[in-house]
């Protein structure tokens, strides 16, 4: 037990040495204040952001819009991912092309998701949606393939359907493939979110950081960041919740020596 409070306390150390260093660097003198600004100055924003309703909208604002991006490529992504999975026709005709076209800059192409979907949040989830797909389609294929052809068997020779098995075997032997994509997918969407609204948007947690940085604020844009941070942070932690409440076996396979 004293030894698991030791691994609790790791992540805890490495933030509390990153604050000292911060802190260090804001009292020196070496630095302008606008650049680094007290834990002080920052933790009042952020204290001030959280109790201000107007400010707390436009977290949900982005908020809505990064979940919104994610549910539908979590929806579509599953979907291309299992079919990749179990045809070698589709396989053959999509691999290529999320293997291409993976490596390229989705947000270079925002300029074209706005004269198409104009500068409000669709453009935005839309752009969500296309930088989430690509994990989520990857892993849930590398998921399907890696399903053991001896419980595909066992499943065919008691009478069930191909899509009994695909919904019995295939689907949660490949849900842990899934919910690494959703990790992956999860810190993207809330990136491409922020970036989008710090580009064309008059709402959001983008759009703060930008005009906080225009208004020489820097100590409330860190704070909008921080609120960033712990969005992020917690919303993998709903993911990996979802996983251990959903995947209970996974826990029977790994451990921690």
């Amino acid at each position: 037990m004293r030894r698991f409070g030791l691994y609790q306390l790791l992540p805890f150390v490495l933030v509390a040495v990153a604050l000292i260093a911060w802190e260090a660097a804001a009292r020196s003198g070496l630095w302008s204040k606008l650049l680094f600004p007290s834990l002080a100055s920052i933790f009042r924003e952020l204290i001030l952001f959280v109790t201000n309703s107007a400010y707390l909208m436009e977290a949900w604002v982005s908020l809505e819009r990064a979940l919104g991006g994610f549910a539908l490529a979590a929806v579509v992504g599953i979907f291309i991912g299992m079919l990749m999975g179990r045809s070698k026709l589709a396989a053959g005709l999509l691999d290529p092309l999320f293997s291409g076209t993976y490596a390229v800059p989705k947000l270079a192409l925002f300029p074209i998701f706005i004269f198409v979907f104009g500068i409000g949040s669709l453009s935005k989830v839309a752009l969500v949606f296309l930088e989430c797909l690509y994990p989520i389609v990857i892993m849930s294929y590398q998921g399907a393939r890696s399903v053991n052809r001896v419980l595909l068997w066992s499943a065919q020779n008691m009478g069930a359907s191909r899509g009994e098995a695909l919904r019995r075997v295939v689907i949660p032997a490949s849900a842990p493939f899934i919910f690494a994509g959703f990790r992956v997918a999860v810190p993207v969407a809330m990136i491409v979110v922020v970036i989008t609204e710090m580009v064309s948007s008059a709402d959001g947690l983008g759009y703060l950081v930008i005009y906080s940085l225009s208004s020489l604020r820097t100590d409330r844009m860190l704070a909008v960041v921080v609120v960033t941070a712990l969005l992020g942070y917690l919303l993998d932690k709903a993911v990996v919740l979802a996983r251990d409440r959903l995947i209970y076996w996974g826990k029977l396979d790994t451990y921690y020596v």
